[in-house]
């Protein structure tokens, strides 16, 4: 895996949240398309998906963070891994043991950890002594189906296996989310919400969101009546559950 080196990890994305990205690219491919990708191809960081694919890792992201958090005289209540790339990104198990240690180190200084992944959350991070912090490990999931998987996100791991990783976390007693976004509209791939629903149950939160990536979506006729309907459905589910529950749709 190539690695790069860079001046600065920790900043405060445009959402409103600290972040660190510690890889440039992503192995998962995501063709909704992905922000990150453009972004990255606009700025000359990527000529091509296939080369976004081939991520590079920042091999002193460790080093930098930590300097960073002992300048800090307040230091974040949590920090996000991650807004560009992937912590645990599918093949690229390098990257998965610099979250870990980046996770470790943030826990360390007293700042929690947020993690979002389509790959599988490493067992290791249930061990609390490891990975003290007020830590919420999250996975995204917008379909229960693997041809969806492969025609959308060609790269990630399959939903049974994030599913499975999120919930031996969850019966170890961390924190777990559940990230449903951007949920595809009918035209685009016609399923019902009840069945995902039911098999991350088992989640603290829930955030549920539209298909906003490209203009596809807007092609079904009274989208907005589904995004609200399908909401409702989310929504009573959580009540139900007693699951935190966020949507924006």
């Amino acid at each position: 895996m190539e690695r790069i080196t860079r001046k600065t990890l920790l900043y405060k994305s445009g959402l409103g949240f600290m972040c660190v990205n510690h890889a440039q690219g992503c192995s998962h491919g995501c063709l909704y398309p992905c922000y990150a990708y453009a972004m990255a191809r606009s700025y000359g960081r990527a000529a091509s998906l296939e080369e976004w694919r081939s991520p590079k890792l920042v091999e002193n992201a460790a080093d930098i963070l930590a300097g960073e958090l002992k300048r800090k005289r307040v230091k974040p209540e949590r920090v996000h891994l991650c807004l560009t790339t992937d912590p645990f990104m599918v093949g690229y198990p390098e990257v998965g043991a610099m979250s870990l240690e980046l996770i470790a180190l943030l826990n360390s200084f007293g700042v929690g950890a947020s993690v979002l992944t389509k790959g599988e959350l490493p067992e290791e991070l249930a061990d609390e002594r490891a990975y003290p912090g007020d830590n919420v490990y999250g996975i995204s999931a917008v379909s229960l189906d693997e041809d969806f998987r492969q025609r959308w996100e060609p790269g990630a791991a399959p939903y049974a296996r994030r599913i499975a990783s999120l919930e031996r976390l969850h019966d170890r007693g961390r924190r777990t989310l559940a990230h449903i976004e951007p949920y595809p509209a009918p035209n685009i791939f016609r399923q019902e919400i009840k069945p995902l629903l039911d098999a991350v149950g088992f989640v603290d939160r829930i955030f549920f969101g539209g298909w906003n990536y490209n203009s596809l979506a807007g092609r079904y006729p009274a989208l907005r009546e589904f995004y609200a309907g399908e909401a409702e459905i989310v929504a009573r589910f959580c009540a139900e559950r007693g699951i935190e529950c966020d949507l924006a749709t």
